[in-house]
């Protein structure tokens, strides 16, 4: 109806006319009704072939005008379309990502409870002085992951707590074999995170990183300045890479995680070279 409308009444071209022509000029000549031209002389009339021709042609600019608006309005609606569709799936994804996380966070590792409570065993059978000390390093953990993460932001001191329980009860399993180098540095203050999102790479490290056949190194270093934390880790391949993403809490997940909590916030590498798999992470809170 609208392309009809402006296909009819010609805006441009009448718009156009207006400002070339101007008022009609005054002739004069034989009063009205004298004369066989008396109709061709009064003002505002146009001659018959004029009036003919106004009819037949074709208002392209504003038809093209017209084209136009409608193919911007029509864009820029597509394109909210689109930008709503995609936040609406980036939120799906963290949503399912904060799902599984409610269903893993107990979970680290079932085998790596099962290997600490043996070894604790081991140590109490041996009256061992460091008995206790497991024991309670355990209980904190399995604390903080139950409890403690139930809020979408945690303590940084809290997550760097629990990460230090995990790697003590980690050298108690591992001994000697598999040194490990672990790093603070800086002021934690009371800054917060997402939580688990650092215990994640720690887990992967531990849990793909160490062999019973072959001495390796695990490094972990994690840097505070400010509002910004550096977490560096580095530890050797002994298992499939694409395995990181099938089992515990998931790689694949805390990736989800970050876009969704830290969008523009973060940055994150990962590479396998050299048959190190190395995580670098730069995290602003």
């Amino acid at each position: 109806m609208l392309f009809a409308g402006v296909y009819v009444l010609k805006p441009f071209d009448g718009l156009m006319s207006g400002h070339e022509n101007g008022p009609a000029p005054f002739h004069e000549g034989p009063p009205l009704g004298e004369g066989p031209s008396h109709d061709r002389m009064r003002p505002g009339l146009p001659p018959p072939e004029r009036h003919k021709s106004s009819l037949l042609k074709f208002d392209i600019v504003s038809v093209f005008l017209f084209i136009m608006v409608v193919a911007v309005t029509m864009a820029i609606q597509i394109n909210k379309q689109l930008y709503l569709t995609q936040r609406k799936a980036i939120k799906a994804e963290a949503d399912k990502a904060e799902a599984e996380l409610s269903f893993l966070k107990a979970q680290i590792n079932p085998h790596f409870l099962y290997n600490t409570l043996n070894n604790i065993y081991t140590l109490a059978v041996t009256s061992n002085p460091n008995t206790a000390a497991s024991i309670m390093k355990l209980s904190n953990m399995m604390r903080y992951l139950t409890d403690d993460i139930s809020t979408d932001r945690v303590s940084l001191k809290g997550e760097l707590d629990c990460i230090a329980d995990f790697i003590g009860l980690q050298e108690l399993r591992l001994g000697q074999r598999n040194p490990i180098v672990y790093h603070i540095e800086g002021q934690v203050f009371n800054l917060e995170i997402a939580p688990l999102i650092l215990m994640t790479f720690v887990e992967n490290a531990f849990k793909y990183g160490v062999s019973k056949q072959v001495k390796s190194v695990i490094t972990i270093k994690i840097t505070i300045e400010g509002k910004c934390i550096h977490f560096f880790s580095q530890n050797r391949i002994f298992s499939n890479p694409s395995a990181l993403n099938r089992t515990g809490i998931g790689i694949d997940n805390t990736r989800q995680r970050l876009q969704h909590l830290y969008p523009g916030k973060h940055e994150l590498e990962m590479n396998t070279e050299n048959e190190l798999f190395t995580v670098n992470l730069k995290l602003h809170v």
